[in-house]
């Protein structure tokens, strides 16, 4: 194999397939990742997960803000002459110029079954969609955003009962089984890849914080959904006397009453259609993250409390 594979990363995502493709006869000769930033305090510089496992790997790193309009970077990969350039998760748009770099392209892992959830929450969005089930698309870049033709496409159904951690653990592992042959197939010739089809294109918006409230007016299967899809951050949360609560991990219950009320002392919660959801896990603001049983034994929101501030 040649010497000349580029790997473009960033995320908890990419690193068992950077992983793979290390330890497979391909030979990575740079890797590429977002550069470090300072931690939410100031106080700390935090490496991307790619760079982290990078270095450890022992792998040459090059962190450029952006590729756009960026002739040392241009420059840089055009001496290489890449065979491929593996993009997964990289958090950058590629430049159309520096598309053409590669002999055999950019190829992507894209965490949905495309042209379903192009963009950039595609787990979470399946999630909270309560969809049975999701996969993984291998496709080769384009200018536009998840357009580009796919090469080829895994499933796995959806446990209802998995969060956005958990589905993204699942998925990336999928990637790295699949990422060889997948590499294999282009360099010899042998991969095939179709247009997809425009027509049945949806989106994944990228997460915002407001959407983390909690509408007690929802049915259970979707509150529980936010809660999955939002884990951990943003996070679903309710406000209770000006606080902020995150619930972190729930299950339907069997409860009723009106959407927002607090039906027992166990954190029993009603929805509309009378339904409800029972709380597991939950963080208030600024405290540590407490299995139900611990944080009851303090907690002021008891029966009849009503949860719709």
């Amino acid at each position: 194999m040649s010497d000349d594979i580029i790997f473009m990363g960033t995320s908890k995502f990419a690193v068992p397939i950077l992983e793979k493709i290390n330890k497979s006869k391909l030979n990575i000769s740079v890797v590429y990742t977002q550069p470090p930033k300072k931690s939410s305090r100031g106080m700390k510089i935090q490496k991307t997960p790619i760079q982290v496992k990078s270095e450890l790997l022992g792998l040459p790193i090059r962190t450029p803000s952006s590729l756009k309009n960026n002739i040392d970077e241009y420059n840089f990969i055009k001496e290489i002459k890449p065979t491929i350039v593996v993009v997964i998760s990289y958090g950058q748009i590629i430049p159309k110029e520096f598309l053409e770099l590669s002999k055999n392209g950019f190829l992507n892992i894209h965490a949905s079954i495309l042209p379903k959830f192009r963009g950039a929450a595609p787990i979470q969005r399946a999630i909270m969609s309560r969809d049975i089930e999701t996969g993984i698309s291998f496709m080769k870049i384009n200018e536009n955003l998840d357009t580009g033709p796919i090469l080829e496409t895994y499933k796995i159904k959806i446990d209802q009962n998995l969060n956005t951690t958990e589905l993204e653990k699942k998925l990336s592992q999928l990637g790295a089984e699949k990422i060889i042959e997948n590499i294999d197939n282009i360099i010899t010739g042998k991969a095939k890849f179709k247009e997809q089809d425009h027509s049945k294109a949806t989106y994944a918006e990228k997460i915002n914080k407001k959407e983390g409230k909690i509408t007690w007016s929802d049915n259970a299967k979707k509150i529980i959904g936010k809660i999955n899809g939002l884990y951990p951050s943003p996070g679903a949360y309710f406000m209770f006397n000006g606080e902020r609560y995150k619930i972190l991990k729930a299950k339907i219950g069997n409860g009723s009453g009106h959407p927002g009320e607090v039906l027992n002392d166990a954190l029993e919660i009603a929805c509309s259609n009378n339904e409800s959801i029972k709380v597991i896990e939950i963080q208030k603001e600024g405290k540590k993250i407490q299995k139900i049983d611990e944080f009851l034994n303090g907690s002021k929101i008891g029966k009849g409390c009503t949860l719709n501030e």
